[in-house]
């Protein structure tokens, strides 16, 4: 896109070209870019900067409406929308969704092996799916206290268990899917169980929990901070994700090179939230630090 709608409140709007955005001083496009929609749908849109290696900046939107003149369809959009089908289909035909933490993402796997291969760094293979009959026992975080749902209960063999990674269940929640506000049990491990509209939270709902409960947050990134330490969610000015702890494994699972890849992409991680000691900002950690518990699907430029 190259023009966005900035409005601060339903009284006030400017259109922006993003020649003009760009040249605004560093603070100003800090404020104002949780703030632009498309121009002809209204969808929420998001701001590059311009990149080291030649690319220009750009608007852009995870949220067009398929008729907006803006859209353009691409592959990634596509398999976006099939798996929202697949999961809402998922969701009538299962009694449970298992959480299947050591499925890595297909779109991100050769690109980050690539990636290393030209920098000489060793990327390890992805773990192999578990079994779909399999309950194997997961280690317990370490550094984390053992979540407590309040809904808690072992499988039982009899019932239709679907198992998904974290990809695809990111993509059906970026797509409307019906995940979000669905009853279906969703299995996080071998013992813990959740109804998935007390498991999946949007950023903009997100809120500390009690006794640092953990859930499956999910959005979309607006920006990073320049040290490339923090994740500022879009939609909302008070939640922060650090990730200072994991960086540099983060950018080489999900091939991360410029703050701007994290501009406009969706995340979904496993983590508690909580305030901070002025009590001014929230902030989810993630689940022990452990990035298999994360997910990041970058956008495409433009």
């Amino acid at each position: 896109m190259l023009d966005a709608i900035c409005r601060m409140d339903k009284l006030s709007q400017t259109v922006y070209s993003v020649f003009q955005f760009q040249r605004l001083d560093e603070a100003e496009i800090e404020r104002l870019r949780q703030h632009l929609y498309c121009p002809a749908c209204a969808g929420k849109a998001y701001f590059r900067k311009a990149s080291k290696d030649g690319k220009a900046a750009c608007f852009g939107s995870r949220y067009h409406q398929l008729d907006c003149r803006e859209f353009k369809p691409s592959a990634s959009r596509q398999r976006e929308e099939q798996d929202a089908s697949e999961v809402n289909q998922l969701i009538v035909d299962s009694d449970a969704l298992r959480i299947d933490f050591s499925k890595h993402a297909s779109s991100h796997s050769t690109k980050a092996k690539t990636a290393a291969t030209a920098t000489g760094n060793r990327v390890s293979e992805p773990a192999a799916p578990m079994p779909q009959t399999a309950h194997s026992p997961i280690t317990p975080p370490v550094k984390e206290s053992t979540p407590t749902p309040s809904e808690a209960s072992i499988p039982t063999p009899d019932k239709r268990i679907a198992r998904e990674g974290l990809e695809k269940l990111l993509h059906s929640l970026l797509r409307g899917s019906e995940l979000a506000s669905s009853d279906l049990w969703v299995y996080t491990d071998d013992k813990y169980r959740w109804r998935a509209k007390n498991l999946f939270v949007n950023f903009s709902q997100a809120s500390p929990t009690d006794n640092g409960a953990p859930r499956m947050y999910w959005g979309t990134i607006s920006h990073t901070d320049k040290a490339m330490l923090w994740l500022n969610p879009a939609d909302c000015k008070d939640v922060g994700i650090p990730i200072d702890g994991f960086k540099e494994e983060l950018q080489q699972r999900f091939a991360i090179e410029h703050r701007r890849d994290l501009e406009g992409a969706g995340i979904i991680l496993f983590g508690k939230c909580f305030w901070n000691k002025e009590k001014t900002r929230k902030i989810i950690q993630l689940w022990n630090r452990d990035i298999s518990r994360m997910q990041i699907s970058l956008a495409e430029e433009g």
